[in-house]
């Protein structure tokens, strides 16, 4: 039995193009397909809010009067909330902070590591990108809840009838949402711009339906009225700010998906239709609460005419089904990065296009989303109980996202201190305001995300730290190349053909597989390759980066592979770009791949990590994805051996 997993790669500084620096923006016909696959990938999320923020606003857990002065003042905190973060935060100012073309907060660390003058402060930016990296998982899980609960939710206002089925059948769509993401999303993802076209379309006529009902309701968008809101509810007023929130949900997503698509799609879609589509929808319902205050319990359904129901909920189904693919293919995505980055052991990682490499399928992050989803339905019941459980995180992630932002403006777009202090004070006021609001939601629901964010960054942490200290042991007493060619200078051994592809941690050490196989076997091939798997602090390298090798005489050959962090890994591949480059001969089926297990021995020695956290290392240690099919490697040229170490 395997009773341990060797680390084979590590992560390093790189040097990059400064953040602003994008790749090549695409135009014409790829800009417009980029642009049109965005609409669901983009903006599933935020473009499903209009089912619940508004209703929870006045029918959530801290619900204010339906008055007409109210319905201005909650449209004035929408409107402005649209433009002010998701607008001008998200669109104008974090879009511009790309890491080599990729956005998200690992994207933003990366940023950070590069300025080598922070390194007090560092850390502790670290942690707190990591944190915000976590909290994420919290938002996976709930996303997909409420959205497809909300939607199915509109059965009920055609007919009691199907109250009893709501639950059930929104059961059943999440199941085989996540049994489909095997296939993942390269077939599907042609459909998903053209259904979101209908559902944006669609949202901005039945907005203009109601503002046809009462035009004075336009007159929310003037800022006054928000104030206004503020001075005559108080605190209660300041609570509804959690509801209001869930308007700019879906944020993040901006940020993260732009590697995928870049600036110029993504602003195109929100400037031309997006944005516009939702101020209209928000503004339509506020009209219709004004002429009917008792639809305050689902103004969005109720916001259409009767005959349209049924084709309505079917049409948010699907949006809201492609809100939640988006959702789950992001956390795919932030995993994949978090663990080529040192933060989570290896999983199995299956690539479902063979022309994206963005696109992959983790199955042990599926079935935990779907169980964490369905267990959400299940114990909330309904969206409006749901939406009490989401905004803390998401809320917290977009804070870590404005100070993370702040400092790369700074140190790496070369922004003097008071611009950057200033645009960073000035997002975190609504940032701010938004979190004390999301704050009174912990006890009715928000105390989950955070559960979960908490759980997830322990798990990262500990991961990470675990990594180091054994890294650290492996390297205690190892043999330097200097020492291992001199004895074989001494005393060559026996030297048999074929290739020896030695992976290793560090490429300053002989690794102890090669002096287990030289040991046992008392024979060394031919040609040996001593291979280090290197990640480096940025999304991607080209295959000029790739490589650096050094001949090591005696056969010996050093080789360490860069890759990025969003770049996929693949062992094979890299030695056909080692053979090209120093004319080696690397023949596949004379080729052989030695790796090594650890076997972790609890010793009194102190480790440098409480004892709990030991154990929680090792038990992630013992289930991390074997080496051999996470570095694609030809399963019947592997050789494993055993290395034992004290922790």
């Amino acid at each position: 039995m395997r009773t341990g997993t060797p680390v084979y790669c590590r992560i390093r500084l790189a040097s990059a193009p400064a953040a602003g620096n994008h790749h090549d923006e695409p135009s014409g016909k790829r800009l417009a397909s980029l642009a049109l696959l965005a609409l669901g990938i983009v903006y599933g999320d935020i473009g499903t809010s209009p089912l619940y923020a508004l209703r929870e606003c006045f029918y959530g857990s801290h619900p204010v009067p339906v008055t007409r002065e109210n319905v201005y003042g909650v449209l004035s905190l929408i409107v402005w909330s649209l433009v002010i973060v998701v607008t001008v935060k998200y669109h104008v100012y974090v879009l511009r902070l790309d890491n080599r073309g990729e956005g998200g907060i690992l994207a933003l660390m990366g940023l950070l590591t590069r300025d080598k003058s922070r390194r007090v402060a560092l850390p502790a930016l670290l942690v707190i990108g990591v944190f915000g990296a976590a909290l994420l998982y919290g938002d996976g899980m709930i996303t997909p809840a409420i959205s497809v609960l909300s939607a199915v939710e509109g059965l009920e206002i055609a007919t009691p009838f199907f109250k009893p089925y709501v639950i059930p059948l929104t059961i059943f769509i999440l199941v085989v949402l996540f049994l489909f993401q095997r296939r993942g999303t390269a077939r599907i993802g042609k459909v998903f711009g053209p259904i979101m076209i209908v559902w944006f379309g669609t949202l901005a006529l039945m907005g203009i339906r109601g503002i046809l009902w009462e035009p004075s309701v336009l007159l929310a968008i003037n800022p006054i009225h928000a104030i206004r809101f503020f001075v005559t509810n108080g605190m209660h007023g300041f609570m509804v700010l959690g509801a209001v929130f869930l308007v700019a949900t879906g944020g993040e997503a901006l940020y993260a998906d732009l590697g995928h698509f870049g600036e110029r799609a993504i602003q195109i879609d929100w400037f031309s239709l997006v944005g516009a589509s939702l101020v209209l929808q928000y503004l339509g319902q506020g009209a219709l609460l004004i002429r009917q205050p008792a639809a305050a319990h689902n103004p969005f359904y109720l916001l259409a005419p009767q005959w349209a129901l049924y084709p309505l909920v079917v049409l948010a189904t699907m949006a809201t089904i492609i809100a939640s693919q988006a959702i789950i293919s992001g956390v795919f995505s932030l995993t994949r990065q978090a663990i080529q980055l040192g933060y989570l052991p290896r999983m199995q990682i299956i690539h479902t296009s063979s022309r994206e490499i963005g696109q992959v399928y983790m199955p042990a992050v599926n079935w935990t989303l779907m169980v964490a989803t369905i267990a959400l339905v299940l114990g909330f019941r309904s969206s409006s109980n749901l939406a009490g459980a989401y905004g803390v995180a998401v809320s917290t992630t977009m804070i870590i996202t404005t100070l993370l932002a702040g400092v790369v403006a700074r140190d790496l777009l070369r922004w003097s201190a008071a611009l950057a202090g200033a645009i960073t004070v000035a997002f975190l006021v609504p940032d701010l305001a938004f979190l004390g609001a999301n704050l009174f939601k912990i006890a009715a629901g928000g105390w989950f995300p955070l559960l979960v964010g908490t759980f997830v960054f322990t798990l990262m942490t500990t991961w990470r730290r675990g990594r180091q200290i054994l890294n650290a042991r492996l390297r205690e007493g190892a043999m330097s190349q200097e020492a291992f060619l001199a004895s074989l200078r001494a005393r060559m051994p026996v030297r048999v053909p074929g290739t020896a592809v030695f992976m290793h941690r560090t490429d300053e050490v002989i690794p102890a597989a090669l002096l287990q196989s030289l040991k046992h076997y008392k024979t060394l091939h031919e040609q040996v390759v001593l291979l280090t798997i290197i990640i480096e602090e940025v999304a991607h390298l080209s295959d000029e980066e790739r490589l650096k090798i050094d001949d090591l005489g005696e056969g010996l050959f050093g080789v360490s592979g860069r890759y990025g962090y969003m770049d996929a890994l693949d062992v094979p591949l890299l030695l056909e770009l080692v053979a090209a480059k120093q004319s080696l001969k690397i023949p596949d089926l004379d080729t052989t791949y030695f790796l090594g297990h650890v076997t972790l021995v609890v010793t009194p020695r102190p480790s440098g990590m409480a004892t709990w956290r030991e154990k929680i290392f090792a038990s992630m240690l013992r289930n991390a994805e074997g080496a051999a099919r996470f570095f694609r490697l030809p399963m019947d040229r592997v050789v494993e051996l055993g290395v034992q170490i004290e922790f």
